[in-house]
């Protein structure tokens, strides 16, 4: 799955974008993060982003797109990825749709968090009046005067690719002020009717998502294999025993015939002695009277 969120600042889009990370097993690509690893690991493109950054300039687009590029070629992002913060603009969008097509990869889906301008700044300025009761610093970027300026160069840079991917059948539009689970459940139905994502792994990463019921009653379906498993314990058990009892007999067959010889031959031995010595008293009987004539 390959998509892009869009959306002004205070949107949602990285709320969001981390869930679909951990729903979907893809990786969430951010320009910023990427030039940095880029610089740090020393790649071609890398060192001339750091040179161009070293300067004071901005990075061009053809840079830009070179380190996506390398990023989009590891093993992780294979399963899919988020591109966040890139595209800003319609060349920007021209330049990645061109990256993809060399790759033989294709852009999923545009995701864009429609939101209610004046209800951000409301939400920044409350936030900055709660922090600053309680003491607590405003972090210099956090403020509506900042909020305004970010919303207004989303609207002149990156508003345009509303436009850019309606035309080509990629874009999605939800509601961004509804609660943030209403938002994650409206991006996933659309993945799915856009056929980004299949049903079985929508249904897979849904239950596996969902918290485990206990005490649950078991279903008829859960039952039925327990108890062909018990079955089937039962008749190997009966097996076991049969097998082991006709071991034993037959065991005892050897042993009772030899027992048996023995006894024979024991019982024999007084029977012979006593008919020897029977014959031998008769002997000396006749041997005596002989004697007397």
């Amino acid at each position: 799955m390959r998509i892009i969120l869009l959306g002004p600042p205070g949107s949602g889009k990285g709320t969001q974008a981390q869930l679909l990370v951990q729903r979907y097993d893809i990786v969430q690509l951010s320009t910023g993060e990427m030039l940095r690893a880029a610089v740090a690991a020393g790649t071609p493109v890398g060192l001339k982003a750091k040179e161009i950054m070293a300067s004071g300039g901005l990075v061009p687009d053809e840079i830009v797109v070179g380190i996506i590029s390398d990023r989009i070629d590891q093993p992780d992002a294979r399963h899919g990825f988020i591109l966040d913060g890139f595209p800003r603009t319609v060349p920007q969008a021209e330049a990645l749709d061109e990256l993809l097509k060399h790759k033989h990869l294709k852009l999923d889906a545009v995701i864009e968090l429609r939101v209610n301008e004046s209800a951000l700044l409301n939400r920044v300025e409350t936030r900055v009046a709660q922090m600053r009761e309680r003491g607590e610093e405003v972090r210099v970027d956090d403020t509506p005067e900042v909020l305004s300026k970010r919303l207004a160069s989303y609207r002149s840079q990156t508003e345009p690719l509303i436009h850019y991917y309606s035309e080509r059948r990629k874009l999605s539009t939800i509601d961004g002020m509804m609660a943030i689970d209403e938002v994650t459940r409206a991006i996933h139905r659309q993945l799915l009717a856009l056929g980004a994502v299949e049903p079985k792994t929508h249904a897979r990463s849904a239950a596996k998502s969902a918290p485990a019921k206990t005490g649950a009653k078991k279903t008829k379906a859960a039952k039925k294999p327990a108890t062909t498993a018990k079955k089937a314990a039962k008749s190997t058990k009966k097996a076991a025993k049969k097998t082991t009892k006709q071991a034993v007999k037959a065991a005892k067959k050897p042993a009772k015939r030899a027992a048996k010889k023995v006894v024979k031959k024991a019982a024999k031995k007084p029977a012979k002695k006593a008919v020897k010595k029977g014959a031998k008293k008769a002997a000396k009987k006749v041997t005596k009277r002989r004697a007397k004539r």
